[in-house]
């Protein structure tokens, strides 16, 4: 495992409950801000692996990002039960509920 892969998988895990952190954030506390994508395949590849809160990571724009609206809506309701208000289109609104390490 790479060291920005542990670094992000550190990050992730460190999301408290109600909180949300977006791929790209998270790539620049990881070390390398450019890196957004490569948060996206970590998360897509690791979260059951290392139990990773990955409901709590979001778009740029604050919003939920997956397609499938199987994950859509499971990430929808794991949020609202974690207390994060979420509104029309997945938007959730980043200055009440984005963290910052």
């Amino acid at each position: 495992m790479t060291p920005f892969t542990e670094r992000v998988i550190d990050i992730i895990r460190s999301i408290p409950r109600g909180r949300v952190m977006t791929y790209g954030q998270i790539a620049g506390f990881a070390g390398s801000p450019q890196s957004a994508r490569q948060v996206v395949r970590i998360l897509h590849s690791m979260s059951r692996r290392h139990n990773l809160p990955w409901q709590r990571v979001i778009n740029a724009k604050g919003k939920i990002a997956l397609q499938n609206k199987e994950s859509y809506n499971e990430q929808e309701r794991i949020l609202k039960n974690e207390g994060i208000e979420v509104g029309l289109n997945g938007t959730i609104d980043l200055a009440k509920y984005q963290w910052h390490p």
